[in-house]
């Protein structure tokens, strides 16, 4: 049998994130080969991802970022199972390098983005995340990705990691950019359903003004005018949920497309999205 040195089981440690008794143990089995000591720890990860596959990974880290030139943002969802975990060190610099990875190459959706390698090792990111559950002893899962491309692109991470948005704008400049992080931090803060009035489905209004009606009958107003007060109540819903109508976080007397408006005429958001864990 190779002898297994401290140098060796620290080397495999570093390479895979396992812990130092599994790397021990690991290179024991394989006789001091690291190829099939991986390989080892690999399928253990395996083992470990399948016991857990039903188990609910509701902790994690929602990170999001810019290209360099500002013309894409992008938005993932790496999930574990307790925030213990979702705090590490480790599971930190694991999520951000996926965000990375979708950053330098803009996967056109989830299923692609777990198909990239991780970090120019051989594995898939979907690979590397089996490996973690079984290094990390807990479900891990990225169940989310969004991207944005726009003249302009804001990515806004709320402190602790738990909630992130991202925003598009239809002109470039240093102040848009400024302006910009407003709106992304009223996106985090307010999380709007739309754009404006126009991105509304039908369903939701329907569904309002229904239930604009239950209310004002409930509230015996005579029935000739309860689909007045009903659409008065839409029309409120509307202005408190679609973004370009709702209150400035920076100046709550105006709203966000009136603020828009002052930093340059015509800027306006193009698309935005957000996301928040629990």
């Amino acid at each position: 049998m190779s002898q297994i040195t401290a140098a060796d089981v620290n080397k495999l440690r570093k390479q895979t994130g396992a812990g130092m008794m599994d790397c021990k143990k690991a290179l024991v089995e394989a006789n001091g080969d690291f190829d099939q000591a991986i390989d080892i720890l690999r399928k253990a990860g395996q083992k470990v991802a399948a016991k857990r596959g039903d188990r609910d990974a509701n902790e994690g880290l929602v990170l999001a970022k810019t290209t360099a030139d500002g013309k894409k943002a992008v938005l993932v969802v790496v999930n574990c199972e307790t925030d213990f975990v979702a705090q590490n060190a480790d599971f930190n610099q694991f999520a951000s390098t996926i965000l990375d990875a979708a950053i330098a190459n803009s996967p056109a959706s989830l299923d692609a983005l777990k198909e990239l390698k991780f970090n120019g090792e051989a594995l898939t990111i979907g690979e590397k995340i089996t490996e973690q559950t079984g290094v990390i002893g807990e479900k891990i899962e990225v169940s989310g990705y969004e991207t944005i491309e726009a003249e302009q692109t804001i990515a806004y991470n709320h402190p602790g990691n738990k909630l992130a948005s991202i925003v598009g704008l239809n002109k470039a400049g240093e102040s848009i950019a400024d302006a910009g992080k407003q709106i992304a931090m009223t996106i985090a803060a307010m999380n709007p359903i739309a754009i404006d009035e126009t991105g509304v489905d039908k369903a939701t209004i329907d569904k309002e003004m229904e239930l604009g009606r239950e209310i004002a009958l409930q509230e015996g107003k005579p029935e000739n005018i309860v689909d007045k007060i009903a659409e008065g109540k839409v029309k409120k819903f509307l202005k408190e949920n679609t973004l370009l109508n709702q209150e400035s976080i920076k100046d709550g007397k105006k709203t966000v497309s009136q603020v828009l408006n002052e930093v340059e005429s015509g800027l306006t958001v193009t698309g935005f999205k957000r996301f928040m864990l629990g």
